[in-house]
């Protein structure tokens, strides 16, 4: 985990042991300071070290002078995802193939914020958690529960046998985003990769396709911002239609 908010997320989160923090800041750098004594709060070993050490420990650029180490995010069981949790209905992101890691960090993030439950990955040939994504994602990654997939055709399938409404965010889409069918009940937006979109398969297997209005020249947005707007539509729906804020903040 790099970059200060991502580190502070993780631990606060307190969802897995923290083995150590770096840490390379002035003595009179508060928001370090505050670091530290959360790291030292949770039991992790906090070290002080020379900015070249932390950089050549670090995996990206500019980790603003901390790194910690902890072990591997727990994988979620893709069944207990399309369950409702503490009596909210499922509310999915089905990503097909995204690579960018800056990508899949800003969709976490939109993700979290707009009260996802639940996050699928292809377990193949897509980017998962690295220390560029966690970075991107600033402490998402510590409460959105994510789980593993063999394929998102299949996956989007099961979905649809245990009735949560699957819905492909595609420029082709003949439905509105504002016209987003059952925003308020059980659903999955899915989200096709960089390039080329959903696949053919996802295309297939979902219930209904959306598309966002385009006023300008450009044919498409980058796939972060239209999961950040996808999101907040069905955030929308549900807090209009009474239903409770997932948001731990």
């Amino acid at each position: 985990m790099e970059g200060r908010q991502a580190v502070r997320e993780l631990l606060v989160a307190g969802r897995r042991q923290v083995r150590d923090v770096l840490v390379a800041a002035a003595p009179d750098d508060q928001d370090a300071a505050d670091l530290v004594e959360l790291a030292r709060q949770v039991g992790a070993t906090v070290r002080r070290v020379s900015r070249a050490e932390l950089e050549r420990t670090a995996r990206t650029e500019r980790p603003q002078g901390v790194v910690a180490r902890a072990v591997p995010l727990p994988e979620v069981d893709f069944e207990a995802l399309m369950q409702p949790s503490r009596g909210v209905d499922p509310f999915l992101l089905v990503l097909d193939g995204i690579t960018d890691p800056q990508n899949l960090g800003a969709i976490l993030r939109s993700a979290e914020c707009a009260g996802v439950t639940g996050v699928v990955l292809p377990r193949h040939r897509a980017v998962h958690v690295t220390p560029a994504v966690t970075k991107a994602a600033a402490g998402a990654v510590e409460h959105v529960a994510m789980a593993l997939v063999g394929g998102v055709p299949a996956a989007l399938a099961d979905l649809r046998e245990h009735d949560v409404w699957v819905v492909g965010m595609d420029a082709g889409g003949d439905v509105d985003l504002a016209d987003l069918p059952a925003g308020d009940g059980p659903i999955a937006l899915v989200l096709g990769a960089e390039g080329r979109g959903l696949s053919r398969l996802a295309r297939q297997r979902c219930d209904a396709l959306v598309a966002i209005p385009m006023l300008g020249q450009l044919a498409s947005l980058n796939v972060s911002v239209a999961a950040a707007l996808g999101c907040f539509e069905v955030a929308r729906r549900r807090l209009a239609a009474g239903m409770p804020r997932t948001s731990t903040a």
